[in-house]
């Protein structure tokens, strides 16, 4: 009886941890973090480069520094590429 009963409890918690795990919350969304996050856009920028680009019109010097940022960016990129090549 008590073997009985032990079973039952062990596949009860099984079938819990089972459940626990196929069932993984995005806490993103709970805590409140917003998804325009950099890794969240860098991902949706590689699988969609035209959702990236910036169709309307700059403020003045906006252009100027979107530019500049994104020479920084590239820039940065190729360093970190460069220096896994090496290694």
């Amino acid at each position: 009886m008590y073997m009985q009963r032990l079973g039952r409890f062990g596949l009860v918690l099984c079938f819990g941890a089972l459940v626990a795990g196929c069932s993984v919350v995005d806490l993103g969304g709970i805590l409140g973090s917003n998804a325009s996050t950099p890794s969240a856009r860098d991902g949706e920028c590689s699988r969609n480069r035209s959702s990236c680009m910036y169709e309307g019109s700059y403020e003045p010097g906006e252009r100027d520094y979107a530019e500049e940022e994104a020479r920084r960016l590239n820039r940065a990129s190729l360093e970190k590429l460069k220096r896994n090549r090496i290694r």
